[in-house]
C-alpha cells in the first residue's frame, strides 16, 4: 500500500466516522467531514499533507512514501 491510498483511507473512514456521529448522536460533528474534506482540497494545491507528517512521526512512513507497519524499518 502506498501512502497516498492510506491517507486516502483514513479520510475516508474520517469521512463516514464523522457523519455515522451526526447522524447518532450531534450534528457538529459534521465538522470532521468538513476538516476532512478541506484537508484534503489544500493538499491538492499545496503538496502539504498533514497526515502524511504523523505517519511519518509514528514510523509508519520513510521519506520514500514506504510504509511500515507497527514502526518496523
Amino acid at each position: 500500500m502506498t501512502t497516498h491510498r492510506l491517507v486516502r483511507l483514513l479520510a475516508g473512514t474520517a469521512t463516514l466516522i464523522g457523519v455515522a456521529l451526526a447522524h447518532w448522536v450531534n450534528p457538529w460533528w459534521l465538522l470532521l467531514p468538513t476538516f476532512v474534506g478541506l484537508n484534503l482540497i489544500q493538499s491538492v494545491f499545496t503538496g502539504f499533507c498533514p497526515p502524511t507528517l504523523v505517519l511519518q512521526k509514528l514510523g509508519w512512513v520513510d521519506d520514500q512514501d514506504v510504509i511500515h507497519w507497527g514502526g518496523r524499518n
